[in-house]
């Protein structure tokens, strides 16, 4: 990996640069909370946030997507052809981009391509920016505090400069052209260390650090702590519309007015949903909230690890704040660690 120091005085530049040819899309603030959204000036951008609502997956899957138009009329199926913007990313924090590689794991699968969400990703550059974590991360517990691949560009902040880690040409030329570029000093490289180690000290040492996750998942897999769970769910999907690596869909047909014209869509869906798991024939093989939410719960900590050799969850904490019932992975930590408490008596 190539580092390079940058002032952040010089971040405005880089971005200006960007804008020339691509749509930036950045932090910003609404409120008492921050949300992804396009940017037309540096001075929109709020690079030193806690966490977005909601991860900047849109941007590669969006919410709603026409696959085709059809006209029953004249019998006649028309290709869709998607605007893909040129676009960055910028500002992301370690945990979306691990979220995004977990992405390009199911959608960029050399078996099942998807050319929708290629697209997408193969015109967006991502630049990351390093954070302290707020109440409710856990990406330190989940191997996603640090981005190793999957940016174009990372800055780490070290007090009035930025440590930039390089992944690519393209970044790297943008960066050179836009801003005063220097070779890392031992100091900076010192200064780098104890930004990290900062960091990891001000993770939530209340969330447990639950080893083997994957064992527990089965060992408890017909416990009552999940049909308490299932009681409070109020199956509103708040969780996947919030997280940074939810991929299910469905796929639904759209009329116009007049029912002649339409179109298919792919929109998300989450297996926290009733209708989620229905089936030809009426059955539905999860009909009970318990069965849902273990399943949603078994996939983010056991599932994808089995596929994948990594979590699905990426330790955001996004789902904990957008629940409002309290259930998220923490809530699962914590019942793995009274059930160690329990044994150890």
């Amino acid at each position: 990996m190539l580092y390079r120091v940058i002032d952040r005085a010089d971040v405005p530049s880089l971005v200006a640069a960007l804008m020339e040819r691509y749509e930036v899309v950045a932090p910003v603030r609404r409120g008492e909370k921050y949300v992804f959204a396009a940017v037309s000036d540096f001075d929109e951008i709020e690079l030193d946030y806690p966490s977005t609502v909601a991860s900047p997956k849109k941007y590669l899957m969006p919410a709603i997507q026409t696959l085709f138009e059809f006209d029953t009329a004249a019998n006649d199926v028309t290709d869709y052809v998607d605007e893909v913007r040129l676009r960055v990313l910028f500002g992301v924090h370690a945990c979306d981009i691990n979220g995004i590689m977990n992405l390009n794991s199911v959608f960029n699968d050399a078996r099942y391509p998807d050319p929708y969400y290629a697209a997408h990703r193969a015109a967006t550059l991502i630049v990351g920016v390093s954070c302290m974590p707020s109440e409710h991360c856990f990406c330190n517990l989940m191997d996603s505090e640090e981005a190793r691949p999957g940016y174009d560009l990372f800055l780490n902040a070290i007090g009035d400069k930025f440590l930039v880690s390089i992944g690519s040409v393209t970044a790297a030329n943008i960066l050179e052209a836009a801003c005063d570029v220097r070779e890392a000093t031992d100091a900076d490289r010192i200064a780098f260390r104890a930004a990290t180690r900062a960091r990891q000290e001000a993770f939530n040492p209340a969330i447990p650090d639950i080893q083997e996750i994957p064992m527990l998942m089965d060992a408890f897999h017909e416990d009552g702590f999940w049909d308490e769970l299932g009681g409070r769910c109020l199956s509103c999907n708040a969780c996947a519309n919030v997280c940074p690596t939810c991929y299910c869909f469905d796929i639904r047909d759209t009329l116009d007015p007049g029912a002649k014209t339409g179109r298919r869509e792919r929109v998300w869906d989450a297996c926290t949903s009733p209708q989620f798991a229905m089936v030809a024939g009426g059955h539905n093989f999860r009909s009970a909230p318990a069965q849902r939410v273990r399943h949603r719960m078994y996939h983010k900590l056991n599932g994808f690890l089995a596929t994948h050799d990594r979590s699905l969850c990426v330790g955001c904490g996004r789902c904990a704040v957008a629940c409002k019932v309290d259930i998220s992975p923490i809530e699962v930590l914590r019942f793995f660690e009274r059930k160690g408490a329990e044994d150890a008596e």
